[in-house]
């Protein structure tokens, strides 16, 4: 094989892989593009091994997650960047192995936090719900 048969189909090859963004090894997912090994997942882009997120952008190992960019091993999260090994978090941004956290940024093992202060778990809750509709 001459060295420019060789450059033209690799250059076929790859521009054909970002045209059809093949979802390689997912099940069920619909609307998803360049994602690997996810289910049930829809509208995501280039994530791996996700379940049922919607939305979400290269995140990996996350389940139920909506609209999370970057994002590994999160479950039950919204809206969230950078984040990993955490559950229940909205809108938060570089948080590791938190719970129940709304708007923070940079915590690490943290529960029951809004803008990076701690409340009690019914304050949270109560807080969080006003929060939604307001924001919405």
């Amino acid at each position: 094989m001459e060295k420019a048969d060789f450059v033209a189909e690799h250059a076929r090859l790859e521009r054909d892989f970002f045209t059809e963004k093949p979802n390689l090894g997912s099940y069920q997912s619909v609307g998803c593009a360049l994602c690997d090994r996810c289910m049930f997942c829809r509208d995501c882009r280039a994530c791996s091994r996700c379940t049922h997120c919607t939305g979400c952008e290269h995140a990996s190992q996350c389940a139920h997650c909506d609209r999370c960019t970057g994002c590994h091993a999160c479950s039950y999260c919204s809206d969230c960047q950078h984040c990993s090994g955490s559950a229940y978090l909205e809108r938060c941004v570089g948080c590791a192995d938190c719970t129940y956290c709304f708007g923070c940024v940079g915590l690490v093992k943290k529960e029951f936090h809004i803008l990076n202060v701690q409340y009690s778990r019914s304050a949270y809750f109560a807080i969080v719900g006003k929060l939604r509709k307001e924001l919405r």
